[in-house]
């Protein structure tokens, strides 16, 4: 399960690749080019890179808004989250639909559903098909602290928990649903405490520290892929951007903020990396510029791509002869 240096740094370059994604996609939201609202993940970077990290390339996983790291992970190219964000052509959907609601049954990507907690049971779905498919895979999926209070997130866990299946949840506890604190939206002292109540293993660990996500993922996986059931994961963690680019954030205190910043998943990870002699800073520094010169690429090849033809718009969106074709087809063949 330990990570060899090649790893460690390519851990270090997905951190670095969502937060400077991010960071290209504000500027554009400031320049009126993202179509909608912007998502971001500011301090939670950690959870979808080493969560994701920790899957195999037969895998699934349903991702959210947030989870652009796992995106990335996955195989996704910057400039395909640049033409989403900015409804162009060349995007995932076509121009169709905006920020990370896009998937892919190569990369073992299932896109995101704007209803928080319906992907749980889409994912347990996942998982019982592909064991009926004696297929080697894993599915997971995310959710909010907030969105475990959800119906479909009992019903979904419930179901993975009774039939064994091989499951992976990984609740993003970043404290706020929206602008609501965990202690005013549920009575239980932890989101780990859930699990127990389904009869399956759960475990808090620090959403912050991108190596602990990761080696509490492997063990889930490993157990999952093993015939052991599912598992939770709380990773604790802070979204240190509103829920989305317009909200302020006026409901945080500030002195909570502070205790975040100070704790920041890049800056900690920098500290680790060097300090255990896996890089020196200036090799860091490296990685950083040459990801400042890939967006540079990436951006310009996604702003060169243009807006979505209104004569499509309606592809893809009601059935038709292509997908009732593909409706003849088994879905892990497409």
């Amino acid at each position: 399960m330990s990570l060899n240096r090649a790893q460690k740094l390519e851990l270090y370059y997905f951190l670095r690749l969502n937060r400077a994604v991010e960071e290209k996609l504000v500027n554009l939201y400031r320049q009126s080019k993202v179509v909608g609202g912007l998502y971001r993940s500011l301090g939670q970077e950690a959870v979808s890179v080493g969560s994701s990290y920790a899957l195999e390339k037969q895998d699934y996983v349903g991702a959210l808004i947030r989870n652009l790291g796992t995106i990335l992970v996955r195989g996704y190219a910057p400039r395909d989250v640049f033409t989403q964000y900015m409804a162009r052509r060349d995007s995932p959907t076509g121009g169709k639909d905006c920020n990370l609601h896009f998937g892919s049954h190569e990369k073992g990507v299932i896109s995101p559903i704007s209803m928080l907690g319906r992907l749980i049971p889409v994912m347990a779905g996942v998982a019982l098909a592909g064991r009926m498919q004696g297929r080697n895979l894993v599915a997971l999926t995310y959710i909010g602290d907030g969105g475990t209070s959800t119906g479909d997130f009992h019903e979904g866990l419930n179901l993975a928990a009774v039939m064994k299946l091989p499951f992976v949840i990984i609740c993003e506890n970043n404290q706020y649903a929206y602008s609501t604190p965990t202690n005013r939206q549920m009575a239980c002292r932890s989101i780990i405490d859930k699990a127990v109540g389904y009869g399956i293993p759960g475990v808090k660990v620090d959403g912050n520290d991108v190596i602990a996500v990761y080696e509490a993922t492997k063990i889930a996986v490993d157990k999952a892929r093993a015939g052991e059931g599912p598992s939770m994961i709380e990773a604790v963690t802070f979204r240190r951007k509103g829920h989305a680019e317009h909200d302020d954030q006026r409901y945080v205190p500030k002195d909570l903020m502070d205790h975040w910043i100070a704790r920041d998943p890049i800056d900690n990870y920098i500290k680790r990396l060097v300090s255990d002699g896996v890089a020196t800073t200036e090799e860091l520094v490296e990685i950083d510029k040459r990801i400042q010169v890939e967006l540079e690429e990436e951006l310009a090849v996604a702003e060169a791509s243009p807006p979505a033809d209104p004569a499509t718009v309606l592809q893809s969106v009601f059935a038709d002869d292509s997908i009732t074709e593909r409706s003849s087809r088994t879905w892990w063949e497409e």
